[in-house]
Parts: C-alpha cells; structure tokens; sequence
C-alpha cells in the first residue's frame, strides 16, 4: 500500500472545496444567475444608465486615489516598522491592524466626526478652504483607512528578509539612496507591493459601510456603486441590483487577472536577476 505523504488529505480537501463552494461559489452563482434574468438589451440599460456611469467614475477615481495614497504612505510605513527602532513601535504596527478589527461603520462614523467641518481635523482643513466629509475626498479618507494594512502587511515580510549586504555592495560602489531604491529594493519588493496594491484596491471597491456615513451618498456625485446597488435591493429590484454588481464583480476579476500576469513577470525577472 502506497504511504501518503500529507494522511487526511482527501478529508480536508473535501472540506475545503464544500466551505469554498458554499462561501463562494453560492453566493457568486446567485449573483451571476439573477444578472442572466435579465436580457441584453435590459441588462445594458441599467448598467450603463447615467446613474450608474456616474456611480462607477466615482468609485473607481476614489479607489484609485486610495490606492495611490496607501502606496506612498503604506511602503513608507512598513519601512518605518522593519528598519527602526523606537518608544512605541509595536504599538504603531499593532494600530496597522486596526482596520481590520475596527467595524467599518463604526469606522465610518468616526471619520465623519473627525473630519465633519465642527470636527477636530475638519475645522481646521475648513479654515484652509477644504472640505472633507459629504465630498469624494471624504471617500477616498474612508477608503484609504480601511484598506492601507494590505500594503503594510505585505510588503513588510519581504522587507524584514531583505538581505543588508546586497544595499551595503550598491553603496560601496558608489550608488545613490534613489539608485539603491529602484535598482536593488525595488525589484525585490515589486511582486509583494503589487499584490498589495491589488487587495488595497479590491477592498476599496468593495468598502461600503464605512463609506455611505461620510460620502454624503448624493448621486452622480458622491454615489459609490455598492450603495446604488443596495438602493435597488431596497427597491426589490433584484435583477437591477445584481446586474449592477456583476460590473464590479468583473472588474475585480479583470484586475486580478491583470495582477497575476504582472506578478508572474516579475517573479521572473526577480529569479532570473
């Protein structure tokens, strides 16, 4: 008799593919079958009907801006936490996580408070001119706050098992911080960031709770499409509803399938390099 090397194998794959076609695959194929209810020519009016244009241009810009943001700050972060020591560093990167234990309306209410023009930082970005709650900036705070650990947390693995000696070469030899950056870290860091990126941006397209209390939810303005789609659950307007979520369904599924033939690229150009 043949010895399995991993005993229990089938028992737990078994497990596995039943929690994943519950969890979901049900879910997506209730989805995908109430948009199919629809025909063509319906389908393609409420998708592209100028509230739903409108609602898309919204959330895509916003998400993008979350993206670009959580980029900057996020790398900028992880390498605060890995590369020094400080009073208070494990408190800073347990906060990373706070998102994530944070309930996202809570976190919407907090940020409104925070950023309402009579709120702390609020009134002062009103006395500059800028106002942040009930506008698409205050959307893209919500959005950013919800989704920067993703960043964080994957780039700060990679960045823990850099090895010192391959900076220390490029100094030796003459090369600047930028040169370092882009020529030695960059390479080995690009696949995790760009994973980052990418659940970065596929939580921002997803976000709702945190996101309706300080957007302001006017349509064709600050309308992000998950709220337009729940408008028309509370309508009973199912196949309305689901066909709006399939365009964010095959957005996301377009964005990832683009991330993982850039992730291959560059693992590739990483291993050959």
């Amino acid at each position: 008799m043949a010895r399995r090397i991993l005993p229990g194998l089938p028992l737990t794959l078994g497990i596995t593919l039943v929690y994943v076609a519950v969890i979901v695959l049900l879910p997506l194929g209730a989805l995908i079958f109430k948009a199919a209810s629809l025909g063509p020519a319906d389908y393609w009016t409420i998708v592209s009907s100028d509230r739903a244009v409108a609602s898309y241009r919204v959330t895509m810009l916003c998400a993008a801006a979350a993206t670009a943001f959580n980029l900057v700050f996020g790398m900028a972060l992880a390498w605060v936490i890995v590369r020094y020591r400080f009073p208070g560093r494990r408190i800073v990167d347990a906060l990373v996580d706070l998102p994530f234990a944070l309930p996202t309306a809570v976190a919407g209410i907090a940020l409104t408070t925070l950023f309402a023009s009579n709120g702390w930082f609020g009134g002062a970005l009103s006395a500059l001119g800028l106002k942040v709650a009930y506008t698409p900036l205050g959307i893209i705070v919500a959005m950013a706050f919800t989704s920067l650990p993703f960043i964080v947390r994957t780039v700060q693995p990679v960045l823990e098992e850099l090895d010192g000696a391959l900076e220390e070469a490029a100094q030796t030899l003459g090369a600047s911080d930028g040169e370092i950056f882009r020529k030695v870290l960059l390479p080995q860091l690009f696949p995790a960031l760009l994973a980052g990126l990418s659940l970065s941006f596929a939580r921002s397209l997803g976000e709702f709770g945190a996101i309706i209390f300080i957007a302001g939810n006017q349509p064709y303005e600050t309308e992000i499409t998950a709220l337009l789609a729940f408008i028309r659950l509370e309508e009973y307007d199912y196949p309305a509803s689901a066909a709006i979520a399939s365009v964010m369904l095959m957005a996301a599924f377009l964005m990832l399938a683009i991330t993982n033939i850039l992730q291959t690229r560059a693992l590739r150009y990483t291993v050959k390099g």
